[in-house]
């Protein structure tokens, strides 16, 4: 049992033994192998911390190297400031050294005119003293040869002078007379003359001129055309002359005929709305403008009653009053006219108690005559009146209308004599009527008759403010060979006929037009 015993605790302690041996094994071999992961963690921080301080070392010279170019970059640029600064204050220095130059030499020079100022002042001094003995020697001389003392002398010598000074004066007060009438009369003549000028050109170009707006600035250049065909096509057919200018968003036309502007008015409006501009459409355009023309003149008249408050008239009476809108008397169209003359009727019928509606007919329609007075002989008031009792006005107002140009009105009507003072008001009132440009219309209407009067002239148009016509011949009457001849013609006989300032350039137009369709 104790052998056991013993044998069981000399196993127990071998294996203990043996058990300590390879634990102590282990452990060497785990210190081991730990000793050299160290190791080998030490070199790997070494290494790393040698890459570090070597990549800090070449940021750190690559800053060092910026900072130097950049320190060296601005020495350079203050080194070039400072030298443009050196130059300019040496410039400088030279400049301000030339001007103290200048003004040392002229010091210089005004010292010399200074001795030379004392010099000469001497020697006026001296003048001076000499001058008063001569002065006092020649007057002794004097009074002892003309046995007179010095203040007789002086008053004779004054007397004398007086009468020489009137008479000059005189002379020259004539001469300035004449002069300043002369001038005057120069000034006044060049002033009436401009301001003659100035009127005419204004009031002018107000009755023969209509513009049209238009949407956009490029419709120029769509109205001219190329090579200005849509232009000439325009004025060919309506008998205008259109003028594209510098006017914003505007074309002017001008004629003396108002239908004509209206007409190529109302084609270039239409144009535009359409939006198609080329010759074929344009023709198109001022047949069909010409055919409804009626409806503009049958509005104008409905207007014109309309604003009169005078709205039964028959149907051709508002068509003949429209047509008026369309006639100049003086500065103002008839419509106009009449429109005023009916306004004016009604204010003094109202003040001597007569019928103010019927006054105000009388005087819209006291010229309607004028409508109709081109295809009917007579006097316009005849004429008018007439035409009034034709549709059943009333004897009052006929009798009105025959007589509101004549000055005799004893044993007529007081709508008679209301009439004849409300159209004299109207007529002569400052700025109604301006004979140069009834005289202007009227040159320019006898110089298309002269050019309408030679055979094969289908129309004739004045343009450019009477300073050219244009003639349109029927191509089947007049030959190439005779249109030369025709041009020369109508001018010999505008020359013969007609009074006109400068000259008239006269064109004639032989135009053959065909048209087809293809279906």
């Amino acid at each position: 049992m104790t052998m056991l015993l013993i044998a069981f605790i000399g196993i127990l302690i071998g294996v203990l033994v043996i058990g300590v041996f390879f634990h102590k094994k282990q452990l060497t071999h785990a210190f081991e192998k730990a000793r050299l992961e160290s190791k080998r963690v030490l070199d790997d921080a070494r290494r790393e911390a040698d890459d570090m301080i070597k990549g800090s070392l070449r940021d750190a010279k690559e800053e060092s190297r910026k900072s130097r170019q950049t320190f060296e970059d601005e020495a350079r640029l203050r080194r070039g400031e400072v030298t443009k600064l050196e130059q300019k204050l040496k410039a400088r220095e030279e400049t301000i050294e030339k001007k103290l130059a200048i003004l040392d030499k002229r010091e210089q020079e005004l010292e010399g005119l200074s001795k030379k100022a004392q010099t000469e002042e001497a020697n006026y001094q001296k003048l001076s003293v000499e001058c008063e003995a001569s002065l006092l020697s020649t007057r002794k001389t004097l009074e002892n040869i003309a046995n007179m003392s010095h203040a007789e002398a002086k008053r004779e010598l004054l007397k004398t002078l007086e009468t020489q000074a009137r008479a000059d004066a005189q002379a020259m007060i004539t001469r300035i007379e004449a002069d300043a009438k002369a001038e005057a009369d120069k000034r006044a003549k060049a002033v009436v003359s401009l301001a003659v000028q100035r009127i005419s050109g204004e009031y002018v170009s107000d009755s023969t001129i209509t513009v049209v707006t238009l949407p956009s600035e490029d419709l120029k250049g769509r109205i001219i055309g190329r090579e200005g065909r849509n232009i000439r096509a325009i004025e060919q057919a309506t008998g205008v002359d259109l003028i594209i200018d510098d006017t914003p968003e505007a074309v002017i036309i001008s004629c003396f005929n108002p239908v004509r502007r209206e007409i190529a008015k109302l084609t270039i409006e239409r144009l535009i709305g359409d939006g198609r501009i080329h010759p074929a459409r344009i023709d198109e355009t001022v047949k069909r403008v010409i055919s409804e023309f009626d409806l503009v003149i049958r509005e104008q008249g409905e207007q014109a009653s309309f604003d009169t408050g005078i709205v039964d008239l028959h149907p051709e009476l508002v068509m003949a009053l429209g047509k008026l809108k369309y006639r100049t008397a003086g500065q103002q169209s008839v419509l106009q006219h009449s429109i005023e003359t009916a306004h004016i009727c009604g204010i003094i019928a109202g003040e001597i108690g007569l019928n103010v509606k019927k006054a105000k007919r009388c005087g819209l329609l006291h010229d309607i005559g004028k409508a109709i007075d081109q295809e009917t002989e007579g006097h316009h008031a005849d004429i008018g009146a007439d035409f009034c009792l034709r549709y059943q006005e009333s004897a009052e107002l006929v009798e009105a209308i025959r007589h509101h140009h004549r000055e005799d009105l004893n044993n007529v009507t007081p709508y008679a004599v209301v009439l004849y003072a409300a159209n004299s008001l109207s007529s002569n009132r400052p700025g109604a009527r301006k004979e140069i440009l009834e005289t202007y219309v009227t040159r320019l209407a006898e110089m298309e008759k002269v050019a309408k009067d030679f055979p094969g002239v289908n129309e004739a148009f004045v343009i450019q403010a009477g300073r050219e016509v244009h003639a349109i011949v029927n191509p089947a009457e007049v030959s190439d060979q005779e249109v030369s001849n025709l041009s020369s013609s109508i001018a010999h006989k505008m020359r013969q006929a007609l009074t006109f300032p400068g000259q008239v350039r006269v064109t004639v137009i032989r135009e053959s037009k065909f048209v087809d369709y293809a279906k």
